[in-house]
């Protein structure tokens, strides 16, 4: 198979015009979104060209400590915007989501580029970009979660205060909805999963295919980060849903989350 067809800088601005076909979509539906879609373009740009650089200089170096770096620096700015869009959370709500989803990387990579694959776990060419796709997906389903878990949480304000004051603790009254937020974050995972291949075909595969490799070999690597993925949102979501919301009340059975939501 012939390699991949190199994209110089003019073909990539080629590329950009297509933008102006959304700018137009947007006007025609009045939706105000076109300084949203300017600066999400740019900061794209730059962000992407500025991880192809420092990849490239980790690849070249070829030094461990680079990749648990490059490592901690992923899961550090996914945990701030999970932050940022769910300001309500406490302090030890915001480690267990830290830690959640360190844990789901650090044992996904250890299972698959150490013990299925047998390479170095700190290997960059392998534990980066799927630690990327791993921290990316784990990110948005912890997100999507916590939406849920807080619209709920809303909506549910005097049912929850009126068990509290029948004197349902508050483990059995939050708890259902805690199952509900693990359920919708998983949803659009399971969802990927069932339309994968006959519907779509994601970028990893896409990208592999791209660069020569046998469409076999692509599908195997496919199919592994698919269940890595699943098994990452559903570990995070899980860890961080069940030990967070023991956060929100106090040994007395206190709630004192309605101030925040």
């Amino acid at each position: 198979m012939d390699g991949v067809v190199e994209i110089s800088v003019m073909q990539l601005g080629k590329v950009y015009l297509l933008l102006l076909l959304v700018l137009y979509v947007l006007s025609k539906a009045k939706i105000k979104e076109s300084k949203l879609l300017f600066i999400g373009s740019i900061r794209m740009t730059v962000q992407l060209f500025l991880a192809g650089i420092i990849l490239t200089e980790i690849f070249k170096m070829d030094k461990w400590y680079f990749t648990v770096i490059y490592l901690m620096v992923m899961i550090t700015f996914s945990s701030r915007r999970i932050f940022k869009l769910n300001k309500y959370l406490n302090v030890k709500f915001k480690i267990y989501i830290v830690g959640s989803i360190g844990l789901s990387v650090i044992f996904l990579i250890i299972f698959f580029v150490g013990y299925v694959l047998k390479v170095d776990v700190l290997n960059p060419q392998y534990t980066i970009p799927i630690s990327g796709m791993i921290v990316g997906s784990t990110m948005n389903g912890i997100m999507l979660g916590l939406k849920g878990f807080k619209n709920t949480l809303e909506k549910s304000k005097l049912e929850i205060k009126t068990l509290i004051n029948l004197g349902v603790t508050p483990k059995k009254i939050l708890k259902p909805y805690v199952n509900d937020a693990i359920e919708m974050a998983m949803i659009p995972t399971l969802n990927s999963m069932v339309s994968i291949g006959l519907i779509t075909l994601p970028g990893m595969m896409t990208g592999q295919i791209l660069a020569g490799t046998l469409p076999i070999t692509a599908i195997m690597y496919q199919i592994s980060i698919m269940i890595m993925l699943c098994t990452s949102v559903t570990i995070s979501i899980f860890g961080s849903m069940n030990l967070g919301y023991k956060t929100l009340f106090n040994e007395k059975g206190e709630l004192f989350l309605f101030d925040e939501v």
